[in-house]
């Protein structure tokens, strides 16, 4: 053989070698390529969409997380269908917990015009969400937060006290202006390009609506009225109930968005205004709530609640004096109606006085 020359079979066998592949699905290949995926809390309005589309515009594949706190006034609900079906989103909905009324009793940041505890309420959110990120196998928490457009809850030292209490210091993005605030974790390490983030500022929407015409979106909520406790009728029914009710639980939050209430000193009347409230009365009720309502003719359902256990007959008499006043009784000509009253236990009745110069002047005096 020739000094140097590869042998002929040696060199058939190069020939049939295949160069080596790495298979697609091999954990290089996965780690290497896994999309990233960001958690966006949104509530139904234009920020939050917003903040969907411009991460998927980088490529981050989002994931909405909706709280339902039982105080959301928003009954407009094609932002969700257009999240879904327009955005291709998967909502995870968060329902909060007893503890979240345990804040609203005495938030550590205190309240905004009304009993909205806007920088307690959103650290309490991200807290819940920080959670999820496991779950989810998602890697970024976003928002629709933009820098003072709320004078409370959207400044730099409310978003930051936010982040401290939520424990997620520089890691809540705020797409909408995160060009006005320090960089976050995600955009440090690559996860988001900074770049293609923006910077608006303040109360103006011009910029908002601009995006969405551009973007096509649709079916969102108006930037005020979606939060019961910034609403200052029903703000005075929620501090009348922390501050004088028998209990404070979901079941009462729901009855504070029926009926006509009163508070007559140790007791609660709420009276139903429609067929929807007086069923909503009667599901609400609790064990030893007393509910009224005529015998004979069309009625009100009246609930009396007595913050310590009692029968006393003025709460009573006050109970059916308002059931007889909301009745038909009046319109009939009728001076004297009978009342029935129940409870769990026993089924009583009382004839009230059709008296609307005394219930004129007892709504007066303690309608809450």
């Amino acid at each position: 053989m020739v000094k140097g020359k590869i042998p002929i079979f040696r060199r058939l066998m190069r020939k049939r070698e295949e160069p080596k592949k790495y298979s697609s699905t091999s954990k290089i290949s996965k780690a290497k390529f896994k999309k990233t995926k960001a958690l966006v809390l949104v509530s139904g309005g234009l920020d939050s969409l917003l903040v969907v589309k411009l991460l998927q515009n980088q490529g981050i594949e989002v994931e909405a997380v909706y709280f339902a706190t039982h105080f959301d006034n928003t009954k407009n609900l094609r932002w969700l269908d257009f999240l879904i079906n327009n955005m291709n989103v998967k909502i995870n909905k968060m329902n909060v917990e007893p503890d979240y009324l345990d804040m609203l009793k005495k938030p550590k940041y205190g309240y905004g015009k009304n009993m909205n505890p806007c920088i307690d309420c959103h650290a309490y959110m991200l807290r819940k969400t920080k959670r999820l990120l496991k779950e989810r196998d998602a890697q970024i928490i976003a928002t629709g937060e933009v820098l003072d457009e709320r004078p409370m809850s959207q400044t730099m030292k409310a978003l930051d006290i936010v982040e401290k209490e939520a424990g997620l210091k520089n890691a809540v993005l705020r797409p909408l202006s995160a060009k006005l605030l320090p960089k976050t974790v995600y955009e440090i390490q690559g996860l988001v390009d900074r770049e293609k983030l923006l910077d608006i500022h303040g109360r103006q929407r011009t910029r908002q609506l601009e995006l969405a015409k551009k973007y096509g979106i649709e079916g969102f909520n108006s930037p005020a009225g979606g939060c019961l406790l910034t609403e200052k009728e029903f703000a005075k029914k929620v501090k009348d109930l922390i501050e004088k009710g028998k209990s404070f639980d979901f079941d009462d939050v729901e009855l504070l968005k029926i009926g006509r209430h009163f508070r007559f000193k140790e007791c609660k009347i709420i009276v139903g205004r429609n067929e929807y409230e007086n069923d909503k009365i009667i599901q609400l009720a609790k064990d030893d709530d007393l509910l009224f309502e005529a015998v004979s003719i069309p009625s009100p359902v009246t609930l009396l609640r007595i913050k310590e256990r009692s029968t006393n007959s003025e709460y009573i008499n006050a109970a059916a004096l308002l059931t007889a006043c909301y009745s038909d009784a009046a319109r009939q000509g009728i001076n004297e109606l009978e009342i029935e009253y129940r409870s769990s236990k026993k089924d009583s009745t009382i004839i009230a006085e059709v008296d609307l110069k005394k219930c004129k002047e007892f709504k007066e005096k303690y309608k809450v």
